[in-house]
């Protein structure tokens, strides 16, 4: 019998914690013996999601990670989601591959800019949320206040689950409502190291606390919480171990396990037996010593094994997958066998790509995972021009991650790259000399935004990208890209050639 699955996604503004609540999840799913802190060295590093050099450098997630693990008769698979802004497509395509997410909040400054950005992609996508609520070992913002905050600014149902009794200096443990069990700090350290008891009398203060929450907020409902209208809330201290062992709990008790996801011509179910899956994220150069290039793969229906074939959308012949992989971050076993809900990696050479549909039969196309219009545009300058060939190998990989977009202009040979964030530039820049020896500075571009451009009689089209050369330019696949000095400018051009569209999405 299948082993049940929960496909999840840990969301955050960047600080509130996030890569460190992975660690500890994995820690507490038993799927690593040693749980280190961001910038841990030797051993520790190994159960880290950051393994690229700029990553571990910065002590931020630039790129989502994979990993699985089993706890309690259900396999948990983890995608650790970068928590800056400026990776927000990379954040996106991610969450198209999930069925759940936690979302967590630091308890000193509440709901920040990108949590809720990520939480409106999650609410696109009816994605349920638990939130957590982080870091109550040290000062934050009043208990209610942090609860009345998600309530009004995400308009969700919040049910408070646990309860934190004390906050900072007064700190004393987390108050499970439901068991009314009490987790306390032990040591000099003041983790938790699984002292849990019944709760004593507890202070006046806190108790008249607990009967008003109870009182005011929403019972917990499974299904309010499954269709994305209500949050359960948890709180605790990653780095202390309170909340980690909760959160897996809850997961397994109440996530939902894998769904049906959105295809043409009909959603897919997972218990459709045709092996369907679609795929959300490239990445070059885990292993830079093998130059390898994985393709992640959600399954979507089916039972997959190893060494089947499979045809993707992209270019219709099918692959035989010989060599399918489960992951631990940087950590790899070859998979016999995976079932809805599972990630594996597809290593491929170049055939496989995000947004790529894979199938028994060819008859289905996953929908949802678009491109989406550059909001930053640079020329790139070689310093060696021996390495174009090279450099455009790069490029080529990088625009197949979504790291950047590259277009090709009609005129002139300079290559104009396209990012969503600022930050997206650096990783470029790193990774080029890191991994491709490639060293490029990048300058101006006369360019500000995108526009992908279709009209539905060719002629139309063929006449507007004759009278706009200079600002025309092909993406990576070929398809025609209007570059604009200024959103003001692609408003006057949208009126005068009312028959294009311009689009700032492009389906996959």
């Amino acid at each position: 019998m299948t082993s049940p699955r929960r496909t999840f996604a840990i969301i955050s503004h960047p600080d509130a914690g996030k890569t460190t609540l992975t660690e500890k999840l994995l820690y507490f799913g038993g799927a690593i013996h040693l749980a280190g802190e961001v910038k841990a060295r030797g051993a520790n590093r190994r159960a880290r999601s950051d393994w690229m050099k700029i990553e571990q450098q910065r002590g931020i997630s630039v790129t989502s990670s994979v990993m699985t693990f089993e706890s309690g008769g259900v396999t948990f698979n983890l995608l650790d989601t970068p928590g800056h802004e400026d990776f927000s497509e990379d954040t996106y395509r991610t969450l198209t591959a999930v069925d759940s997410a936690i979302m967590v909040i630091d308890a000193a400054r509440g709901i920040e800019a990108q949590t809720r950005k990520l939480f409106e992609v999650c609410r696109l996508r009816s994605v349920p949320i638990i939130t957590f609520v982080n870091k109550v070992d040290r000062e934050g913002r009043p208990t209610f206040e942090l609860l009345d905050e998600i309530a009004d600014m995400l308009a969700l149902d919040v049910c408070p689950m646990t309860w934190p009794v004390g906050m900072g200096g007064t700190f004393e443990g987390i108050l499970n409502l439901d068991t009314n069990r009490i987790a306390r700090p032990e040591g000099d350290s003041r983790t938790f190291q699984g002292k849990v008891e019944d709760a004593p009398t507890l202070p006046a203060e806190i108790a008249e606390e607990i009967e008003l929450a109870q009182a005011g907020y929403a019972a917990f409902d499974a299904e309010a919480y499954r269709n994305g209208d209500l949050t359960p809330v948890y709180f605790g201290s990653a780095l202390k171990d309170f909340g980690p062992a909760d959160l897996i709990a809850a997961l397994s008790d109440y996530a939902p396990p894998p769904r049906p996801q959105p295809a043409e011509p009909a959603p897919v179910a997972p218990e459709e037996k045709e092996v369907t899956g679609f795929v959300f994220k490239v990445q070059a150069n885990m292993d830079p010593q093998h130059r390898d290039r994985i393709a992640f793969m959600r399954l979507c229906s089916g039972t997959f094994k190893r060494g089947m074939k499979l045809t993707p959308t992209g270019h219709g012949k099918p692959i035989a997958v010989h060599s399918p992989i489960l992951f631990f971050a940087q950590n790899r076993e070859v998979a016999d066998e995976a079932y809805p809900g599972d990630i594996i990696g597809i290593p491929n050479h170049g055939t496989l790509r995000v947004g790529d549909t894979l199938s028994e039969k060819a008859d289905v196309r996953f929908t949802g995972l678009p491109n989406f219009a550059p909001e930053i545009l640079r020329r790139v300058a070689l310093k060696d021009p021996t390495k174009t060939k090279q450099l455009r190998k790069a490029l080529d990989d990088m625009a197949e991650e979504g790291v950047t977009q590259v277009f090709y202009p009609e005129i002139g040979s300079n290559w104009i790259i396209g990012v969503v964030g600022q930050l997206q530039l650096d990783v470029l820049l790193s990774r080029l000399d890191a991994e491709y020896k490639v060293a490029a500075g990048l300058e101006p571009a006369p360019f500000d935004t995108a526009r992908w451009v279709s009209a539905e009689d060719p002629a139309e089209l063929k006449n507007f990208t004759d009278l706009n050369r200079a600002a025309m330019a092909k993406d990576r696949d070929g398809n025609p890209v209007f570059l604009a000095k200024s959103a003001w400018e692609v408003g006057y051009v949208q009126d005068r050639y009312p028959r294009v569209k311009f689009a700032a999405t492009r389906e996959r």
